[in-house]
């Protein structure tokens, strides 16, 4: 049975979908974007933007019942690939300091345009 995740520690959907869903053995996350849950604010520089993304998936994981460390795929859209390494420092820091046993597989694609104008957005798909 699917059941919805819902957390006021990670932005509302601001469409028609919702923050993840849990399938019992794995969560599939919505796209999280660099929106503060608390304030609504979106950090200028791209190494901010991609902590509070992080933050936000794991504010839905970690509702789910899970940790970081259950996290076995992202999918992570950028806005300039440019940006590439600094967003690979951040990544890196945030799944080492939340105990992450490797790295979870990733994809990263550039986009033309995220919702908010935004630099970027990460989903990731957790499992039990």
């Amino acid at each position: 049975m699917t059941q919805i995740i819902h957390t006021e520690n990670a932005p509302a959907a601001i469409g028609p979908y919702v923050q993840a869903v849990d399938l019992g053995n794995m969560v599939l996350t919505s796209g999280q974007i660099p929106v503060n849950p608390q304030t609504g604010e979106i950090p200028t520089e791209i190494v901010k933007q991609t902590r509070q993304s992080l933050e936000n998936v794991k504010a839905i994981i970690e509702q789910a019942g899970l940790s970081v460390a259950n996290i076995v795929k992202t999918t992570v859209f950028v806005k300039d690939l440019n940006d590439f390494a600094a967003v690979n420092a951040e990544y890196e820091a945030f799944f080492r300091e939340n105990a992450h046993p490797t790295f979870p597989a990733r994809s990263c694609v550039e986009v033309a345009r995220l919702p908010k104008d935004v630099g970027i957005e990460i989903e990731a798909i957790a499992v039990r």
